[in-house]
C-alpha cells in the first residue's frame, strides 16, 4: 500500500498550492479515501474566492448584487425612508426570484412560487469551465462505477447479446437516443479437437490457447528462439548468420502485437510461430494459456474495406494482413519442456540440434457470427451534427474484466453522468457526444472496424473525436497515453506526467486514427514491472485489484474523469481543442530524417541526383505556413462567434482525414495515415526503403521509391490545401 500510495502520487500529485495545468491528489487511507483533481484555473477560482478577480467570467454566472446599505443621514426625511424600504423589499423579491432558477426542484410549500412556476424551474444561464468541473467530478462516483461492473461473454454469445440489450436499457433510462446496427463476421474458434504442439514427436503438454486468423495447416521445423520477434530481434539472427529458412520460431509475448510478430517471421520464411508468456514479463500459472489473433490488421479479415452487413455481395476476398504460416500460443510449462535447458531465465535461450524439431498442427475453425453494437446519443443544442464518440468492447475471451468490463461500466457511468448534467444543472453541450458498446473486440476491433466501413465518407466530416476506454486499468505506477498529435495539448492540459507512446496495432483506437482519419486517444494506468494478463482466464477482479494494489475503482473514477474532462473541454468550448500545429514537428522530423538519408545515399552513388528534396521540403512548407495562418486566425477572431468558430473548426477537422493516402486501397493497406498508419505510403516506409537502397536488399527498389516519394509529398501539399481554408487561400508554390 506504501508502494501504491507512493507511486500514484508521482503521477498525481504536484506540489502544493503550486499546481502545473492540472494536478490529481489522492488520499488512499480509509473508506473515505478520493481522487481530487484540479486544473491550473483551481488556483484562479480559489483566489476569486479570496476577493481577487471578482470580475471575471461574470457573464457566465447569475448576478448576486450586494446587499444595500441601509443606513440614512439623519438629515433625510420620512418619506425618503419609506421609498427606499419598499424599493429594499421590491429588490429583494426579486432576487429571490432569481436565485429560484438555480434550483432543479421548487418546493411545493412556498405558495408565491407554486402560484407562479408549479414545475421544474430552467436554468437561464450557462455553466462555466469551473461549474463543469466540480460537477462531473460529485457525480461521477465509484459506487456507480462498481454497480454497472457486468460479466463480460465471448462475441457473438446470447451472453453477449443479453449484455448488449443491457447497456442499451441503460442508455433509454438516460433519456438517450439508442440504435444498434448488426454485423455478420468471421471469426476463429477451436476445433473439435485441440490444436498440438510436439517436439522430438512428443505431443508437449495440453493445448488450450489459440491464435484466431492463424493459417490452418500442420507444419513442421527445427526449433529456433527469436526473443520478441521485433524486426531488430530477427535481425541480429541473421547477422549471426542464423537461416530462419522453414524454422519454428518461439517468441515472447509483449511489446508488440500477436500479428507483427508472426509477420515478421514470415517475411524471413519462418515454418510457423510459437508465443508463449515468459515469466520474465508475467506473473502467472505455469498451465495458463494464452488467447489472441493473428491478423495484421483489424475488422473482419474477410471482408477488407467494407462492412459485413447481412447480405452484401461482394466477391470472395481476404486481408492482405492474414498470416500464411500457422501461429499457436502455448503455456510457460510447454515452452519449459521444448527450452534446452529447462529453464526460462537468461535473456536469450538456447534451444536444441537443428534436428529438435517442432511439430506445430493448427485446426481452428472459421464460423460466421452475428455481432452487435451499441449507441446512445445526446445531441449537442448547436453543432448537433458534430460528434464526438466515447467507446469500449464489452466482449471478451475468458473474464475479460481489465479487458473490457472496466470500459464498459465507464462508458455506461459516463454517460449516465452527462445526461444528469443536462437534465439538472443545466449544462448545454454545444456538440454531439456518442457512447458505443462494441463487440467482437477481442478479435481485432471487429465491430467498431465493420462500422467505420459502413460510414467511412460521412464519419471524418462530422467526427472529430474518439476516445477508447479499452484495458482503460491494468495497473496503479504508470499512465501511458496514445493520441493524435492534435490531441497532445489537450490531453497534458487535463493529466500530469503523461507517458506518450505511439499508437499502434494493439491500441484499439488505432483503425479510427489510421483508417478513418479522426483525431483518436488511448490511455491506460498500467503496471511498470509485470505484464497483466490480458486473453487469459486469469483477467478476473481479483487479479486486476492486486495488479492495481487494491485501488481498482478509485483508478476508474480517475480515469473517467479524464475522459470526461477531455470530453467536456471537446463539447463545450466554441472552438475546438485540436491543436493542428502539433503535426509540424512530426512532418518536419521525417523529412529530416529523409532528407540526410537521400543526400547519404546520393554521394554513396546508390541513388540517382534526379531525386531532389525540393518537393517535399516545400510541401514541409506549405503545411507549416498554413498551420501558423490558422493559429493566427484563432488569435485574432471573436470566439464568442458562433459562426466564426464553426468555420476555423471545419478547418481543423479536415486535418487528420487530409493525412489518408488516396493513392491506396483499403483492401491492400487498411491504415492510410502517411504519418501513424502502416504500409508503403508512409514516411515511415520510406526511411526503411531508403535503408534497404544502402543495403543493396532484394526489397530496394529505386523506381518503386521514386513514386512512393511524389504521392507521400503530395499527400502532405493535399493536406496543407485543406487546412488553408478556401482555394482562393492555398499555397501554390509547389
Amino acid at each position: 500500500m506504501d508502494q501504491a500510495r507512493t507511486t500514484i502520487s508521482k503521477i498525481f500529485n504536484g506540489e502544493p498550492r503550486s499546481y502545473t495545468r492540472f494536478n490529481l491528489t489522492q488520499n488512499m487511507e480509509g473508506d473515505n479515501s478520493h481522487v481530487e483533481m484540479k486544473l491550473s484555473s483551481d488556483m484562479d477560482d480559489e483566489v476569486e474566492a479570496n476577493g481577487v478577480g471578482e470580475n471575471t467570467n461574470q457573464h457566465n454566472h447569475p448576478y448576486y448584487p450586494s446587499k444595500l446599505n441601509q443606513r440614512s443621514p439623519k438629515t433625510v426625511c420620512g418619506y425618503v425612508i419609506g421609498i427606499l424600504f419598499l424599493f429594499v423589499i421590491g429588490y429583494l423579491i426579486g432576487y429571490l426570484s432569481n436565485r429560484s432558477t438555480d434550483k432543479t426542484e421548487i418546493k411545493s410549500d412556498c405558495p408565491v412560487f407554486n402560484e407562479i412556476a408549479p414545475v421544474k424551474a430552467e436554468a437561464v444561464y450557462s455553466l462555466d469551465w469551473s461549474d463543469l468541473r466540480a460537477l462531473l467530478k460529485k457525480k461521477l462516483t465509484t459506487d456507480n462505477i462498481n454497480s454497472n461492473l457486468n460479466a463480460s461473454h465471448q462475441a457473438g454469445s446470447t451472453g453477449d447479446e443479453a449484455l448488449a440489450n443491457k447497456i442499451m436499457g441503460k442508455f433509454k433510462t438516460f433519456g438517450m437516443s439508442t440504435w444498434t446496427d448488426e454485423h455478420y463476421v468471421n471469426i476463429h474458434e477451436p476445433g473439435s479437437s485441440n490444436n498440438q504442439v510436439l517436439f522430438r514427436g512428443n505431443v508437449v503438454g495440453t493445448t488450450e490457447g489459440y491464435l484466431a486468423y492463424s493459417a490452418i495447416k500442420t507444419v513442421q521445423g527445427a526449433a529456433l528462439y527469436a526473443h520478441y520477434g521485433r524486426a531488430e530481434d530477427f535481425r541480429r539472427l541473421q547477422e549471426r548468420n542464423v537461416d530462419i529458412n522453414g524454422k519454428v520460431v518461439l517468441v515472447r509475448a509483449g511489446l508488440l502485437s500477436f500479428a507483427e510478430k508472426v509477420a515478421n517471421a514470415a517475411s524471413l520464411n519462418a515454418s510457423a510461430v510459437l508465443i508463449y508468456p515468459d515469466p520474465v514479463n508475467y506473473n502467472i500459472k505455469e498451465d495458463t494459456a494464452l488467447f489472441g489473433h493473428v491478423h495484421l490488421g483489424t475488422g473482419d479479415p474477410y471482408t477488407p474495406g467494407f462492412p459485413s452487413f447481412n447480405h452484401t455481395q461482394f466477391p470472395p476476398a481476404q486481408s492482405s494482413g492474414l498470416p500464411s504460416i500457422p501461429a499457436q500460443t502455448i503455456t510457460i510449462r510447454q515452452a519449459t519442456e521444448i527450452m534446452s535447458d529447462g529453464m526460462l531465465r537468461d535473456t536469450m535461450y538456447k534451444l536444441g540440434d537443428d534436428g529438435d524439431n517442432i511439430t506445430v498442427e493448427v485446426k481452428n475453425v472459421l464460423i460466421q457470427k452475428k455481432i452487435h453494437n451499441v449507441f446512445g446519443v445526446i445531441k449537442g443544442y448547436t453543432d448537433t451534427d458534430r460528434y464526438m464518440v466515447i467507446g469500449a468492447q464489452r466482449d471478451a475471451w475468458g473474464p475479460g474484466y481489465a479487458r473490457s468490463t472496466v470500459g464498459t461500466s465507464l462508458v455506461v457511468e459516463l454517460a449516465r453522468t452527462v445526461t444528469d448534467m443536462i437534465k439538472n444543472d443545466g449544462f448545454k453541450p454545444k456538440r454531439s457526444i456518442i457512447f458505443a458498446s462494441w463487440s467482437a473486440g477481442e478479435f481485432g476491433s471487429v465491430g467498431a472496424t465493420e462500422w467505420l466501413e459502413g460510414y467511412l465518407t460521412s464519419l471524418n466530416l462530422k467526427m472529430f473525436s474518439y476516445v477508447s476506454l479499452d484495458e482503460v486499468i491494468s495497473g496503479f505506477d504508470t499512465f501511458k497515453a496514445a493520441a493524435s498529435p492534435l490531441l497532445y495539448e489537450l490531453l497534458e492540459s487535463t493529466m500530469k506526467q503523461v507517458l506518450m507512446e505511439p499508437m499502434g496495432l494493439s491500441h484499439s483506437a488505432y483503425p479510427f486514427q489510421t483508417f478513418s482519419g479522426i483525431p483518436s486517444l488511448s490511455f491506460r494506468f498500467a503496471s511498470s514491472t509485470k505484464s497483466y494478463p490480458f486473453g487469459t482466464i486469469e483477467d478476473t477482479d481479483q487479479n486486476l485489484e492486486r495488479y492495481t494494489s487494491y485501488n481498482t475503482l478509485k483508478l476508474a473514477k480517475t480515469a473517467g474523469e479524464v475522459v470526461g474532462l477531455v470530453t467536456l473541454r471537446l463539447v463545450h468550448d466554441h472552438l475546438l481543442k485540436l491543436n493542428v500545429a502539433k503535426y509540424t514537428s512530426v512532418i518536419r522530423n521525417y523529412v529530416s530524417q529523409i532528407r540526410s538519408k537521400v543526400e547519404s545515399r546520393q554521394m554513396s552513388g546508390r541513388l540517382p541526383s534526379t531525386v531532389t528534396m525540393q518537393w517535399l521540403l516545400s510541401a514541409q512548407g506549405s503545411y507549416d505556413r498554413a498551420a501558423s495562418a490558422l493559429v493566427s486566425a484563432i488569435r485574432n477572431s471573436d470566439l464568442d462567434d458562433m459562426e466564426q468558430c464553426r468555420i476555423i473548426n471545419n478547418r481543423i477537422m479536415r486535418v487528420e482525414g487530409s493525412f489518408l493516402s488516396p493513392y491506396v486501397s483499403p483492401r491492400e493497406s487498411l491504415f492510410r495515415h502517411i504519418l501513424l498508419g502502416s504500409g508503403s505510403h508512409t514516411l515511415a516506409a520510406l526511411v526503411d526503403h531508403l535503408e534497404a537502397i544502402k543495403g543493396g536488399l532484394e526489397s530496394a527498389d529505386i523506381d518503386q521509391f521514386k513514386n512512393q516519394f511524389a504521392l507521400a509529398t503530395w499527400t502532405i501539399q493535399g493536406c496543407a490545401n485543406a487546412l488553408a481554408g478556401e482555394v482562393w487561400d492555398i499555397d501554390n508554390e509547389i
